[in-house]
């Protein structure tokens, strides 16, 4: 059997192979360039936002306490009217690249403890066939990395196109986590 403690190498390699994936798609390639688009009338809506006293969370529009209210006609009119949305406001200021960086490997560590783990469980043994510690590592690290979206879809209303990208981004770092696990997973 192997212990999560034996896969201390493929872990941390797999996080920095996910991280180098990842940085090289999000700066190099323009795949994310159209998930978001600009608020008409930007300036406005912000000083709206501003004025109203908006901080930052996590707001939904029309808001409701409970299922009971979102049956009322008054809800219901504010529905048919819209905006329907979800919006999160962050914190002003210039975004904290570093920070978010930091939080995304430490994330990413997370993601291949949780692939060793479940990898130490399944029977893969020491000296595992390569192909079948791939298929399974690769397997559960697309769960963590890519399926999480798919809530953002059902939802909040996210395009599904966006979901897709989102699915290609998860599916790239499952492949870099099982090569990881694949190529250094202990031998006999």
């Amino acid at each position: 059997m192997v212990s999560l403690a034996d896969l201390w190498l493929p872990i941390l390699t797999a996080a920095v192979f996910v991280f180098l994936v990842s940085s090289v798609m999000h700066m190099c390639i323009p795949i994310h360039k159209s998930d978001y688009e600009e608020l008409p009338d930007e300036d406005r809506v912000k000083d709206s936002l501003r004025e109203a006293g908006v901080g930052p969370g996590a707001y939904v529009f029309p808001h409701c306490e409970s299922m009971k209210d979102l049956g009322t006609p008054e809800t219901l009119e504010k529905f048919k009217k819209g905006p329907v949305g979800f919006m999160i406001i962050q914190p002003n200021g210039p975004p904290t690249m570093g920070k978010a960086l930091g939080q995304w490997f430490v994330f990413t560590i997370v993601i291949s403890v949780f692939v060793a783990y479940l990898g130490s469980l399944s029977g893969l043994a020491v000296g595992a066939d390569g192909m079948a510690v791939f298929r399974f590592t690769a397997t559960v690290a697309f769960l963590g990395y890519g399926m999480g979206s798919v809530c953002d879809s059902i939802w909040k209303g996210i395009a599904w196109v966006v979901t897709a990208k989102f699915l290609f981004d998860g599916a790239l770092y499952a492949l870099a986590t099982g090569a990881a696990f694949m190529w250094l997973w202990p031998s006999l």
